[in-house]
């Protein structure tokens, strides 16, 4: 059976330049999401879960530095940036920022897929992968996208899932709320933390004993959850 395929998000206000990277990507082997401007880029990062991505710098809302804050402001996913501006303290400070690599246009296609290549093995020698995360008698399985509760599966919700597996993915740590609404429900719901409040209730009422005294999705208040496994 092959490997699934790794997902790149180009960024590019460029149509024709987006749509050629596009192609190639897709020519290679890469699963492709595109996006034109900065706002669209955030969303695309939180929906759409990218392995890499590739990032002009000149974009038409958002300038790219503040695209690269933004992703690092919740996610270490790798950076390429792909830009016309040569000057090093460009590339400085695109570094500085947070981004990966850099690369300046024109650009030889081969070359590109390869830094993208190394930029996704890096990140994933970087991060190793825990399979399950053991809570009490809760057993989420992030391979299978499942909870199971004493031996037997819990039906989730798409977004009570995404919400579970996040504090999974941080189990025993303090994941901020601003954190939480980003990643599970994208950009501009910053202060939607009554979204928290339902969604935290309704994973208590189908994975604790008794959801008024939880013992594994724990609240700090006005900080964020946590997913304790003692």
């Amino acid at each position: 059976m092959s490997e699934p395929a790794h997902r790149v998000l180009v960024v590019d206000d460029e149509p024709a330049l987006a749509r050629a990277l596009a192609i190639n990507l897709r020519a290679h082997g890469w699963d492709v999401l595109v996006a034109h401007d900065g706002r669209g880029a955030l969303d695309a990062a939180v929906t759409g879960h990218p392995d890499v991505v590739v990032l002009d710098l000149g974009l038409p809302d958002l300038d790219g530095l503040e695209v690269i804050e933004g992703l690092r402001g919740w996610t270490t996913v790798p950076i390429v940036v792909l830009s016309a501006r040569q000057h090093g303290e460009d590339k400085i400070e695109a570094l500085d920022r947070g981004a990966d690599d850099y690369v300046t246009k024109p650009f030889a296609i081969d070359e590109l897929m390869a830094r993208l290549r190394a930029a996704v093995r890096r990140s994933t020698a970087a991060a190793p992968t825990v399979a399950q995360v053991v809570a009490g008698d809760l057993v989420v399985d992030l391979g299978r996208k499942r909870v199971s509760r004493r031996g037997d599966d819990v039906r989730l919700t798409p977004t009570e899932w995404s919400f579970l597996e996040l504090l999974a993915r941080h189990a025993g740590k303090l994941v901020p709320r601003e954190q939480i609404l980003r990643e599970v429900w994208g950009f501009g719901y910053d202060d939607a933390f009554h979204y928290l409040r339902l969604y935290a209730a309704q994973l208590r009422r189908k994975l604790e004993d008794d959801p008024s005294h939880p013992r594994h999705i724990v609240t700090t208040a006005g900080l964020g959850y946590t997913l304790e496994t003692g």
